[in-house]
């Protein structure tokens, strides 16, 4: 496994984990406030097409960490949870890093 594919899940999980705060910011604004409706849909669709490109990457890196369903289902839905996905890419780090280097050591096959 290539460090490319845990550094593209890294920085997707960053970016839809702030993106979901800013949203839960933005629904506080719009329902609790009564302000900000159309920031709210901007918001929101950003966060879609960004949460979609973080499902792609994950699975990626879940498929080629070979991880079990369950492990997949939770990294998958950790960018759904405010404040998860900050956990759960440090833990998803810790785990990988080591594959990484176990591949480093190893040969290039021709």
């Amino acid at each position: 496994m290539k460090s490319s594919v845990l550094t593209r899940y890294r920085v997707m999980a960053y970016v839809t984990a702030v993106m979901l705060l800013a949203l839960c910011a933005c629904m506080i604004a719009k329902y609790g406030f009564g302000m900000g409706k159309d920031v709210t849909l901007v918001i929101a669709q950003v966060h879609g097409v960004l949460y979609i490109i973080y499902l792609i990457f994950a699975f990626d890196l879940g498929s080629k960490a070979r991880w079990p369903f369950e492990k997949l289902l939770w990294v998958l839905l950790s960018g759904t949870i405010p404040t998860a996905a900050f956990f759960v890419e440090r833990r998803v780090v810790r785990e990988v890093e080591p594959l990484l280097a176990g591949n480093a050591a190893e040969p290039v096959k021709a």
